[in-house]
Order: C-alpha cells, then structure tokens, then sequence
C-alpha cells in the first residue's frame, strides 16, 4: 500500500445536494444545512447552497440527497506498526476500517508487538518511535494518533517529561504493565496530566498474558482521564460497579465493540440518565482476541441506538464529536476551520428502516458511499458495509 502523508492539499471540495447532515454535536446533532465548502482540508462554509461561495470548485461533489456525518473516530485500537496487526496476522486492517467510516484512531497501547519492551528506556523508545512512524504515515490516510507507552513500576516524573518533550501525548492502558494498584497508578496520571499526556485505564478483567483485574476501587482512585472499556475487555465488572463508575468519576466513559454488549448498554443509559452525554465515547478494543472489526464503530452505534433505545444522531455524536472534544481532535465536528473528515451514508437496501437514522434505530449497518480525509477522497463505495440505497457522485 502507498504511503500517504499529511502534506496533500485538497484544493476548493464543494458538497452540495446533502440530505442529512449530521454536526457530531451532540447539543445540536442535526444541522439544517445542503451544502458544504472544503478549502485545503478545512471546513470553510456551512450552510444553504444559495448562502455559500460554490464558485470554481476544484471538486464538486453531488451527495444526492444522502447523508454526510463527521468521520468516526476509534477511540481504542492497539496498533504496532504499519497496516499489520501482528495479534491476527493480518495486513490492511485499518485500510479495511476506513471503509467502515473510521477516519481517525486513537492508540491505547502498542501491547502487541513481539517482544515489546517493558524496561523504561525501551518502553519509552518504542513510544517514542510509533508516535514517530504514524505521524509520517497515513494507511490509506487515516490518522493515527500512536505512541502510547505501557507504564511500568519504576518510572519517575522525568520519564513523562521526557516523554511529553519527545511528542508522546498518551498513556496505554494502565494495568496491561506492571503497574496495578491505585497507589502507584495515580502519581504517574498525574505526573501525565502535568505534562499534557492523556491517560487511559483498563476497566475489568484481564485480556492479555500479565494483565489483571482492575476494579472500580482502582479505576476512582486512579483517576485517569479516559475510563478505557468500562464495558470490559472483553470480562466486564458488574452492572452496578459500571453505574457507579459513571455516577462517581467525572471521566470519559468509554464504551467498545469487543466488551460485554449488555454493560456497554447499560453504560451508555446511566449516562443519559446522569445527563452527561458528552462523557461517553465509543472505540473497537481491536485488534484483539476477537480479531479486527472493520465495522465495529458502525455495529456499536446500531446496538446502542437499537437495543439501547437511544437516538441514532446522538450516538453518532459519541463516535464523533464527543471524542474529539475530549480528545482535543480538529475533526469529529461539522464546524468551520475543523479538519474535512467526512462519512457519506445512506440507508442499506432493503433495510426496514424508512431513512437512514430509523434503520439504525432499527439495528441496520448503513452504507458507506465514500469516505473522506482532509477534504480528499480515500475511498467510494465501501466493500464492506452493506450497499447504500445511494451513493454520493464526484461531477
């Protein structure tokens, strides 16, 4: 597969003919908009055709009436290095989950790769160098925000220090290394947060050789900034430990495709019942025991929306705005001047549903017609969701 860098230019993108736009703003998830303007992978006008400067379009886009969302973005995958995933052997995954609507992914940890040191000066070298490598690299232009050391029992401030210095900004999971209890997790999140590097914790059973149990206890007291699967990955903690995760910590709430799907329900629930939606965030765990889901974002939004009775537009702003937020993403919102990552969809044929926000409400993937990245098209007609009713035209 061909490299692909940041340094692209998108030119003058104008979108118009869209029939359902989707902001990932989970205050206002719908926009009353037809039309947008891309200026050098920027978002540069939202709003009515009539209203908006189309004139001499490098690319003019016809959505023909489908759908157009902000790109999802995974908030937990376990990357190494390249398109490859040594935990299934397997190549081209994340180009395979760009066809899913994914555009960018976030690193809980490169837990996988052979041999991964575990000594200080090599974990943070290995932190160092796949934050390095996928900040130079796009697989099939997604980006792919890596470099997120496992903590070990023996690290001091100065190693976030430098680790911060070097351009490292996350933290792997807390308590895939050595580091176990609250007592020793929580100095290093906050010697983290003290340098800009965002810290995420397991949540419930163990899921590789030399992880373990991490409790709510150690979840609170810790006090990292994302709850990493409070659904589990994949053993989840009790229901009424998960609730009280989401009632007690002021924290994101992350929820995943490879946890227990009763607890993601019951995660996201309490949280709207709590009135903190923005808190929860939705990420894959993958790739993992259970192989890689390149439509794991898609197929969390349909059972949370579904089962979870939840509105297919505020579910997507999980997937979205919401990560980028707490993230600190330039993506993930219909905004302008944020970054022209786009997912065209419309309704999967035949499905039940009359439009394309009911058949997720339903529990139907929709269709991917096109994936944007930074105002450039990375592919059309995805060959993995099922075939959109319609699809979006380049003129």
């Amino acid at each position: 597969m061909a490299e692909v860098t940041s340094t692209g230019k998108s030119g003058k993108v104008v979108i118009r003919n869209i029939g359902l736009l989707l902001s990932g703003d989970i205050d206002a998830p719908i926009l009353e908009a037809d039309t947008l303007v891309v200026n050098d992978g920027l978002i540069s006008a939202v709003g009515r055709e009539a209203d908006c400067d189309t004139s001499e379009p490098d690319v003019l886009i016809d959505a023909r009436r489908t759908c157009v969302a902000p790109g999802l973005i995974d908030s937990h995958v376990h990357p190494v290095f390249g398109d490859w995933t040594p935990r299934q052997n397997q190549l081209g995954w994340i180009e395979s989950t760009l066809n899913g609507g994914v555009t960018t992914m976030i690193s809980a940890g490169e837990v996988h790769l052979p041999g991964r040191p575990k000594d200080i000066v090599g974990l943070k070298a290995l932190a160092i160098t796949a934050q390095r490598a996928f900040d130079n690299f796009r697989p099939a232009g997604v980006k792919v925000l890596a470099g997120a050391p496992v903590i070990e029992q023996g690290m001091v401030e100065q190693d976030f220090k430098d680790l911060a210095e070097a351009g490292v900004s996350l933290l792997g999971e807390i308590g895939l290394g050595s580091v176990k209890s609250a007592q020793e997790a929580a100095p290093m999140v906050a010697w983290a947060r003290k340098y800009g590097i965002q810290s995420t914790i397991h949540t419930g059973g163990p899921s590789i050789p030399g992880s373990g149990l991490i409790d709510k206890d150690v979840v609170l007291e810790s006090d990292a900034d994302i709850i990493g699967h409070i659904n589990g990955g994949h053993t989840a903690l009790p229901e009424r430990h998960v609730c009280e995760l989401c009632e007690r910590s002021s924290r994101a709430i992350e929820i995943v495709h490879n946890g227990n799907e009763k607890i993601a329900i019951a995660a996201a629930q309490m949280a709207l019942q709590l009135k903190c939606p923005h808190r929860v965030i939705l990420g894959t765990d993958g790739p993992a025991g259970s192989g890689v889901q390149p439509l794991g974002m898609l197929r969390m939004i349909s059972l949370l929306s579904s089962l979870g009775n939840i509105p297919a537009e505020l579910v997507f702003c999980f997937a979205t705005g919401n990560t980028a937020r707490i993230r600190n993403l330039n993506c993930g919102l219909i905004e302008v001047g944020r970054a022209a990552d786009f997912v065209f969809m419309d309704r999967a044929q035949h499905t039940a549903g009359r439009t394309l926000l009911e058949s997720v409400q339903l529990g139907d993937i929709p269709g991917v017609g096109m994936v944007m990245i930074d105002g450039i098209v990375r592919c059309g007609r995805s060959r993995n969701t099922p075939p959109a009713t319609e699809v979006p035209v380049v003129e």
